[in-house]
């Protein structure tokens, strides 16, 4: 999965990132508020465009998903440029009775777009506007821009920033559903943690559509719109046409360089890598056990690593190596010292010296870089982590690494930092329910397009049951997990076969946050016009 993958020094979270279910069908936000509309010297926005199979527009349209290994074929592609656009197109859809799925950025991982059952797709990617709203006093981001040209808007015109993926290529309209994190995380939280408001097309009882939008303020009547689409994922209650962004312990006042976080000048970015050759059951125990125990231990959110950002890339034997990637946002003698430290305390025992390199690139180019692969057909599975894996979990992973299948197969388990200014906030205070969680942990395996998926699919299942055999086969909330990740989705935990823990695949995703956005879910997408495989189900 070379080319899904291993995308640049940090593509490491959010391509999965961050990730992530990206682009899907969206989430609602509501309140009879004025939206947002465009100044009165903008241009006309693009479209509305409709592009049926023959056209010969169609096949970019709708082969612009990451994974390869689906490809939609809807009846219809409509290429919209404003909320009033994107309201005619679903209402079309609703009149015809034909399922919508929407794409901005087209990161998602599993078929919720690209589903034989979509018979509408509705591409926001024009939809890419980022600007400062004086009268919300927050910044307004539309769904088909880019993570690299929010940073770079954003920082070129006010200095500051939003706590989001890695990989500037994923698309702000499905990563923010999510929860949205990345490199700048542990010092800042959740993007969700600045979400101020969102605007979005819904559908009532009637079936009639409309753009409406909801805020965090709790004064808003539909307040829990809001909170629905602080970690609730896509595709579960309407199509997001903008959000809005403010720190909320920003100062009042007026000055919008004030009202996010302001990234650093410079950033000192690392790599250490192992090679497999060099490496024993022993010596590879030991690496994984030291970096577990370094997160448990400086993973809180005044930690003085609450500014580093890593992956550590445990790859299968025919990759040839083992990567640690990351960031610290800071330059210096202290900044390289406490690289240094974390660096040593990962290798502590290992008895293998590390290939070492960094450099101190300034930040917008760390963060906006483009690093554009081709899609090739992946299978993405992922847990959270409370605390390190066990030892026999440990056993797992090398077993399967270092295994006849990990000689043959390209394959990786990242473990992504996660912790810090995240886990300040409130289980209940966003729709992301883990909030006590210190690393990501993400399996993944890839294949070319004309290869026999089926030892792939069944190496990275097989290895993922083995992981959490002691809580059938999946990561159940418990001391050490806490359950999975939705902008990683993967269809299998709804899947009794391979989910025999009696946990159902909402518990994991969602924990306690469920049943509040089931009832969201029953009063503002009444028709259930907005699904796919893992969406949030009405109350029975």
């Amino acid at each position: 999965m070379a080319q899904v993958t291993r995308r640049g020094l940090l593509a490491g979270a959010a391509a999965l990132g961050g990730a992530a279910a990206g682009l899907t069908t969206q989430g609602v936000a509501a309140t009879p508020a004025v939206a947002a509309s465009s100044p009165p010297d903008s241009p006309p926005p693009l479209g509305p465009v409709k592009v049926v199979p023959d056209d010969p527009r169609y096949r970019s349209l709708t082969h612009r998903g990451c994974n390869a290994r689906f490809v939609g074929k809807p009846d219809y592609v409509y290429v919209v440029g404003s909320t009033e656009q994107v309201v005619s197109a679903v209402q079309q859809a609703v009149r015809e009775g034909k399922r919508i799925a929407v794409r901005s950025g087209g990161h998602c991982f599993e078929n919720f777009v690209d589903d034989p059952s979509v018979r509408v797709l509705i591409d926001t990617s024009s939809m890419s506007a980022v600007s400062y709203d004086a009268r919300r006093r927050a910044f307004a981001v539309e769904p088909g821009a880019l993570l690299g040209e929010v940073y770079r808007k954003l920082f070129l015109g006010w200095g500051v920033t939003i706590p989001a993926g890695a990989t500037a290529e994923v698309g702000v309209g499905g990563h923010v559903l999510g929860g949205g994190y990345g490199a700048l995380s542990r010092r800042y939280g959740l993007s969700v943690d600045h979400l101020y408001a969102v605007e979005v097309v819904v559908v009532d009882k009637s079936g009639k559509a409309r753009s409406v939008v909801a805020t965090r303020e709790p004064s808003d009547p539909h307040h829990d719109l809001w909170w629905a689409h602080t970690g609730g994922g896509g595709g579960n209650f309407g199509i997001v046409t903008r959000y809005w962004f403010r720190d909320p312990a920003a100062p009042e006042g007026t000055d919008p360089a004030q009202l996010l976080p302001r990234p650093p000048e410079s950033v000192t970015v690392f790599s250490a890598s192992w090679s497999w050759k060099d490496l024993d059951q022993r010596s590879f125990t030991q690496l994984v056990r030291n970096h577990g125990r370094w997160y448990e231990r400086n993973s809180g959110p005044g930690s003085p690593y609450a500014g580093m950002f890593s992956v550590l890339m445990l790859n299968t034997r025919k990759y040839g190596e083992l990567n640690l990637t990351g960031l610290l946002d800071s330059t210096g003698p202290e900044a390289q010292r406490l690289i240094d430290d974390y660096v040593a305390a990962v290798n502590h025992g290992v008895g293998v010296r590390p290939t070492r390199g960094h450099e101190v690139t300034p930040w917008l180019e760390a963060a906006a870089r483009v690093q554009e692969s081709e899609p090739a057909p992946f299978k993405c599975k992922a847990a959270y982590l409370r605390q390190r894996f066990t030892d026999r979990q440990v056993r797992v992973v090398y077993e399967q690494l270092a295994g006849k299948a990990g000689g043959e197969l390209e394959g990786s388990l990242w473990l992504v930092s996660y912790g810090g200014k995240v886990n300040s906030v409130p289980a209940d205070a966003t729709a992301v329910a883990q909030r006590d969680s210190i690393l990501k942990a993400v399996y993944m395996t890839g294949w070319k397009a004309q290869t026999d998926p089926e030892p792939r699919l069944a190496w990275i299942r097989d290895f993922y049951r083995a992981m959490y055999a002691d809580s059938g086969g999946v990561p159940v909330p418990g001391a050490v997990s806490d359950g999975s990740f939705i902008n990683y989705p993967d269809t299998d935990l709804a899947d009794p076969a391979l989910n025999t823990s009696g946990t159902p695949w909402h518990t994991l995703y969602y924990k306690d946050n469920y049943a509040r956005l089931q009832r969201i879910k029953a009063r503002w997408d009444p028709r259930d016009e907005f699904r796919h495989a893992l969406s949030i189900r009405p109350p029975k």
